[in-house]
């Protein structure tokens, strides 16, 4: 069967790599030209952070070795204060554990040599989608040549389509028109910005084993190393924040006040700050994420069909999960693409927990992680884990397992009663030593 996936990007080069090895012949279409070209975007090359549900996706394909060696693993959290001090915190309680940054142009590049590579796959630079005819099963796209001229182009019998085209996704702004379909977009106040820390005589600025944190109250900045000894930085800042620099001295002015160190390791921070774009932060949900007609069936995957924000690290790899769980789905409907796009809308309950926690997770990074308090909570964590068995934190479940978001959320609830119950009794027999000892307690012998 032929597949029409829209959208080139990570997931949807990853779908067709798992498709084309079940022997479907897929097509591609990618609305900008092909990326291993011309380069990433100025200001879009956010750094990815890779953890154990994207590795499975690509291990899965024999692809984890290949993008792995173009990652630098980071095994815990550095946070620096106003003044400079700096804080590990790392992410599980033995130090083993550790998330993989990676610059999504770089994994985009991987992905779409790999799917190239295979039989059956074929993409289509330059096409951007128009209109979507779900009755008749056509696809109008505008194709646009490297040399700027363009023209239209019409896809008759698209069989299957599946929408991987992100938060603003032209295949699902299709869906949204049909009756039944539910749609919310939320907005946080905040935009991001890409910055970068260039090597200083050839080495790494700062630690490369660790994803820096600059939490401030209601903004942060973070920065992941990249192979060039380089760090990726981004701002997450509120919108009027972000527009109230608008001269080289407030730019200046404002980073040697709250970003002393990062400010003194930033040589190009002004060209920068006004030259890359601000980027939106967007939560989407939708339901139903599959519609058949008599001539087509349209499915979403990834951002199209559930958005998050970047704060548990999970964009990609839940994207990369999806494809995972829709090619199990395809395994138990025997390739029935309607009746496997139905099972696979089961995964909204998880990617509904993961875009929740998500939002939370933005509040502790910018509030919390550079605190006493929270650092002082993490190390009890730590010290649960090696002490209650089967305790595992919900930052390794969800980032070093493949355990289901929803059961994350679950066993976390357990957890913490499991926690409060050992505490509990620990608390209690060391106040009953401690009154046998004084002698404010009576044994039974009278002693």
């Amino acid at each position: 069967m032929e597949v029409t996936i829209v959208g080139a990007g990570l997931v949807g080069c990853l779908l067709a790599c798992f498709l084309a090895r079940r022997g479907h012949r897929v097509v591609l279409y990618e609305r900008r030209h092909d990326p291993r070209e011309r380069g990433a975007d100025r200001g879009r090359s956010i750094n990815l952070a890779i953890s154990e549900r994207g590795i499975d996706a690509l291990r899965r394909l024999g692809l984890d070795g290949r993008v792995l060696d173009a990652a630098l693993p980071m095994a815990g959290r550095m946070m620096h204060s106003p003044g400079g001090a700096l804080a590990f915190q790392p992410y599980s309680a033995d130090r083993a554990q550790a998330i993989n940054s990676i610059s999504r142009a770089e994994l985009n590049r991987e992905l779409l040599t790999a799917a190239t590579a295979l039989h059956g796959v074929e993409v289509r630079f330059g096409h951007r989608l128009t209109g979507v005819d779900e009755r008749a099963g056509r696809l109008a796209f505008e194709s646009t040549a490297p040399d700027g001229t363009s023209g239209a182009v019409t896809v008759d019998k698209a069989q299957v389509v599946i929408g991987a085209d992100g938060a603003y996704s032209a295949v699902r702004a299709r869906l949204q028109q049909l009756p039944g379909m539910n749609f919310s977009q939320d907005y946080l106040d905040y935009g991001y910005k890409e910055l970068s820390i260039p090597a200083r005589h050839g080495e790494f600025a700062m630690d490369p084993g660790a994803l820096h944190i600059w939490p401030r109250g209601r903004s942060m900045m973070i920065a992941l190393p990249n192979p060039d000894r380089s760090f990726t930085c981004t701002l997450f800042w509120p919108h009027d924040t972000l527009a109230a620099l608008d001269t080289p001295g407030k730019i200046r002015a404002y980073f040697a006040e709250h970003y002393q160190d990062a400010f003194e390791l930033m040589p190009d921070l002004v060209g920068a700050f006004q030259g890359n774009p601000v980027g939106q932060l967007v939560t989407v949900r939708c339901s139903p994420w599959h519609v058949t007609t008599e001539a087509t069936t349209i499915g979403l995957v990834g951002d199209a069909a559930h958005a998050i924000v970047p704060f548990y690290g999970q964009g990609a790899n839940c994207g990369f999960e999806d494809c995972v769980e829709l090619d199990r789905y395809l395994d138990e409907a025997g390739d029935d693409f309607p009746r496997a796009l139905e099972l696979f809308e089961r995964r909204k309950t998880d990617t509904d927990v993961i875009a929740r926690l998500a939002l939370e997770n933005f509040v502790e990074m910018r509030d919390r992680v550079g605190s006493r308090m929270f650092l002082a909570g993490k190390r009890v964590e730590h010290a649960l884990e090696r002490v209650l068995p089967g305790y595992v934190s919900r930052y390794e479940l969800i980032s070093f397992s493949t355990t289901p978001y929803a059961e994350v959320e679950r066993r976390g609830v357990r957890q913490r009663r499991w926690a409060a119950a050992g505490v509990g009794a620990a608390l209690l027999a060391a106040l009953g030593y401690a009154a046998r000892r004084t002698g404010l307690v009576r044994t039974r012998d009278g002693g």
